[in-house]
């Protein structure tokens, strides 16, 4: 009888919610001016800022290619008011700053070893971009010299396409898991079992499509986020005209007719939608203040600007009502098709 192959859900593991403890954040500092263009100094200080903000909670990994970018990386970070001794530098050549879907996905379980991570197939969403394939590397040089146990199960996944609530149930949705530029080979139901096999879940939450400007095909993340068990803030477009109010309409609508690993509703929070944020010739960006990321004690919260800034940020104070909200200015960032979230991975905590 052929032996019925390991995942982390046969092993006791599963991925834990954003809110749990983290032993550590983990960035690549940003250097590609393809991304960010004459912005990309402005990126470098927004990246500054979000280590200062989290680095008194939970430790700070961070990617550099080469020892010049380490060099100007602590100044930036000095000058921010960071105490760079609590920031770990990794030196490896990568292209781009999007380490939530190039990186590994955290699973934990409460026996030795406590904590895995899934190595997905990172494909430059949907191969758009050939430069930035290489950096499927980088889960490879996290822990170069631990024994640190890897899951790879040979399938095309981004983290920002995943959101979860610690209890069995995931966000997800159809423009990129079921779009044949990942895993053209595989069906629905072979995804599921995927998510299921590699998450620890037992409920999929499947919306249908992402905000307009979003060249990963519909990432979650900027769409629908767990603040809690059974609560989702969801963006949405106040709008009728913008291109984003009927993709954004539908994904609330879904959200009130899903239900929970236990068959319960969610409660759902309405989250404003930024104005319209576009690039240098009109080009529609990804802005959405969906794309924030919780820490221990603070929330990384983007902020671009706009009038909407305020009504966004307190309605995460509501969402987190024991964390501080951090806003953090992303405007020239979006230029590089993300923000926060994307540009950041968790490493739960696995001390006592």
């Amino acid at each position: 009888m052929k032996a019925r192959k390991e995942t982390p859900a046969s092993l006791g593991y599963k991925m834990p919610a954003e809110w749990v403890p983290h032993d550590a954040i983990w960035l690549s500092w940003p250097h590609d001016p393809e991304s960010f263009g004459k912005g990309l100094s402005k990126v470098e200080q927004a990246y500054a800022t979000l280590i200062k903000e989290i680095h008194k909670t939970e430790g700070v990994e961070l990617f550099v290619t080469d020892p010049a970018m380490q060099k100007r990386a602590s100044s930036f970070i000095d000058r921010a008011g960071a105490d760079l001794t609590k920031v770990r530098f990794h030196g490896f050549s990568y292209a781009d700053v999007w380490i939530r879907d190039y990186g590994p996905t955290f699973v934990v379980r409460r026996r030795e070893p406590k904590i895995a991570m899934v190595h997905w197939i990172f494909n430059a969403w949907g191969g758009k971009y050939k430069e930035l394939m290489g950096d499927t590397r980088i889960p490879d040089q996290m822990f170069p010299k631990s024994r640190f146990k890897t899951f790879k199960p040979g399938i095309v996944m981004e983290g920002g396409s995943i959101e979860v609530n610690g209890q069995g149930t995931v966000l997800t949705t159809k423009q990129c898991l079921l779009n044949k530029n990942r895993n053209p080979s595989m069906t629905r139901a072979q995804i599921e079992k995927a998510l299921k096999d590699n998450l620890g879940v037992s409920n999929i939450v499947w919306l249908n499509e992402g905000i307009v400007g979003d060249d990963t095909d519909g990432h979650i993340d900027d769409i629908a986020r767990f603040v809690g068990p059974t609560r989702v803030v969801c963006a949405v477009e106040e709008n009728k005209l913008d291109a984003n109010y009927e993709p954004l309409k539908e994904c609330f609508e879904a959200l009130e007719k899903a239900k929970d690993q236990d068959s319960k509703p969610f409660e759902i929070i309405r989250l404003p939608m930024p104005s319209p944020v576009e690039a240098d010739g009109g080009r529609r960006l990804p802005a959405s203040y969906a794309n924030f990321y919780i820490g221990n004690g603070v929330v990384l919260a983007p902020v671009f600007g706009c009038d909407q800034d305020d009504a966004a940020l307190k309605i995460l104070e509501t969402c987190f009502p024991g964390r501080r909200i951090a806003p953090i200015p992303c405007r020239e960032w979006v230029a590089g098709l993300g923000t926060v979230h994307c540009g950041s991975q968790q490493q739960p905590r696995t001390k006592k």
